[in-house]
């Protein structure tokens, strides 16, 4: 194959890009969303770019097939010995293992293909048919949990390696993902199925997907008695001339004695043909270049349906994000609206701050009158962040995303914030009453106090305190009153978005923090136009 440096480049490029994708929200398509964007991984870090970086590594030939199916006991009868562990009952964990010639073991002991799973080996004994194994981290994976056991014979060819996967159906999800992971991998994908489950949903559709990949594949009919072997075999070649695989290789293999619990080496003339095969497409450098070339090719091609699939994902994820970061701030954004038209009809001049207003300065003192007006405010600004929080958490409920993120419902810590941000504003009122003050030339000099309560009143009372604007202009005089109330008034105007939006970010930080962006689905198409260029 001829690989020029800019297809590698941008096969790179293009891996960063998916490898960045993030789906966090629970969208109707995210699972399956998901699911691609770990295939495209998969598929592109343990064959596309190993295998365009060294065309000439040893073909690798995946064998999959349910469980049961025989894998185990065809992969040791075409290496001549037991280097993996045959039965039909399967251990909860089964490590995969890759078999080659001793000339071959530095293609697969690094990092070049299947980086994510820990190398485990042992010399070839002959007394011991599977030696205690020796484990190696291959450089910069030193947290690998899962492994690949490395088996080298000498009876296998140079130039090929053929792996067991474990069972495609497998009870174990780990197993499962994993099993679809080595296939990815795969130069050929060898598909191991029964006379008894050759028609079970599976193995059709990893059938399927071979053919839709346009992968190199090989099928093996195990296990097939030889009372029925011609029936099962026109049967099975039936199904698959329906799904347009006719043409793909099958290699029949009878039940025989050595078959029955998975523990012995079939007859090497029964895997003959298969062994043939592979050996074949190993060697012969046309058969090779076919077989190779047609996986690399089918996987760069799915990649023009698969990435822009990906990317519709992507754009559905900002989308719904971009409806839940809405949802936020409109209910933010109509309460501080509702808070500003009831500050002008006086709302907060109401209940103990109206008591404390109409018998200010007789029986209420200005700190007592500054305090109920703030606590009046503290109460309306925390009823208006209530009423935001219901609104939001009805229109998130209606969102199927939202289920990444928590419903707003009581937060009893809002009272408090909410609170000391009031606190902090009247203490910069005060100190703006006692620098207005400061600066009149009369004497006596008004009260600081007085002049910070009449000026809270005045802000915050609506029309209901309009008598204290007109005793606030008679204490400081107009000019210095006016003065005070545009400043007064910037700063309430500055404080209630203030606080709004500071609960506002609150409710919006979660949603925030799983980083749903647009810029991904863009640059997952400019990836891929890229690459198309570069082909």
């Amino acid at each position: 194959m001829d690989v020029r440096p800019q297809l590698l480049d941008a096969l790179s490029a293009l891996r960063d890009r998916v490898a960045s994708v993030r789906l966090p929200l629970p969208l109707p398509g995210a699972p399956r969303a998901r699911q691609t964007r770990a295939e495209l991984l998969a598929q592109l870090d343990d064959y596309l770019v190993p295998r365009l970086k060294a065309p000439e590594a040893p073909l690798l030939a995946v064998v999959g097939g349910s469980t049961g199916a025989g894998k185990s006991t065809l992969v040791n009868s075409l290496v001549g010995r037991q280097v993996s562990e045959a039965g039909v009952l399967r251990p909860t964990t089964r490590t995969p293992v890759l078999v080659c010639h001793p000339d071959d073991h530095h293609w697969f002991a690094g990092m070049r293909v299947l980086p994510d799973l820990m190398r485990v080996w042992a010399p070839p004994e002959e007394d011991d048919p599977l030696p205690p194994p020796q484990r190696h981290t291959p450089h910069g994976n030193t947290h690998a949990t899962r492994e690949l056991r490395i088996e080298t014979v000498s009876t296998l060819p140079r130039g090929l390696a053929v792996l067991d996967a474990p069972d495609i159906d497998s009870l174990v999800v780990e197993n499962r993902t994993l099993a679809a992971e080595l296939l990815c991998a795969a130069d050929v994908w060898v598909m191991v199925t029964t006379a008894s489950r050759y028609a079970d949903a599976i193995p059709w559709h990893l059938l399927r997907t071979a053919k839709q990949y346009k992968a190199a594949l090989v099928i093996v009919l195990d296990r097939v008695p030889h009372q029925v072997l011609a029936e099962v075999s026109r049967q099975y070649g039936a199904l698959l001339n329906r799904a347009g695989l006719g043409e793909v290789p099958r290699f029949t293999v009878p039940e025989l004695p050595e078959s029955a619990g998975g523990g012995g080496l079939l007859p090497a003339s029964a895997v003959a043909p298969l062994s043939a095969w592979l050996t074949h497409h190993a060697k012969d450098p046309a058969a090779r270049q076919y077989a190779v070339g047609r996986t690399a090719l089918g996987a760069l091609d799915s990649l023009k349906r698969r990435m822009p699939e990906l990317a519709s994902a992507v754009a559905a994820q900002h989308a719904a994000a971009v409806r839940l970061t809405s949802a936020v701030e409109d209910a933010y954004k109509r309460e501080g609206k509702r808070v500003r038209s009831r500050l002008d009809n006086g709302a907060v001049l109401a209940g103990d701050a109206l008591t404390r207003w109409r018998g200010y300065p007789l029986d209420t003192t200005a700190d007592e009158l500054l305090d109920s007006l703030a606590e009046s405010l503290s109460a309306l600004l925390q009823c208006a962040v209530a009423a935001a929080d219901e609104r939001i958490a009805e229109a998130w409920r209606r969102e199927p995303a939202s289920a990444a993120v928590p419903l707003p419902g009581p937060d009893r810590e809002a009272g408090e914030r909410i609170g000391m941000a009031v606190r902090r504003w009247r203490r910069v009122l005060e100190e703006l009453a006692e620098e207005e003050v400061s600066k009149l030339d009369r004497q006596p000099a008004p009260d600081p106090d007085a002049v910070a309560a009449l000026l809270v009143a005045a802000l915050l009372g609506g029309k209901r305190a309009r008598p204290a604007g007109e005793k606030l202009a008679e204490r400081i005089g107009v000019q210095a009153a006016v003065r005070l109330r545009d400043r007064g008034g910037e700063l309430v105007g500055d404080h209630l978005d203030q606080v709004l939006r500071a609960e506002r970010d609150r409710r919006l930080a979660p949603l925030e923090a799983l980083e749903v962006t647009p810029e991904p689905q863009a640059e997952l198409i400019a990836a891929l136009s890229v690459l198309q260029k570069e082909r």
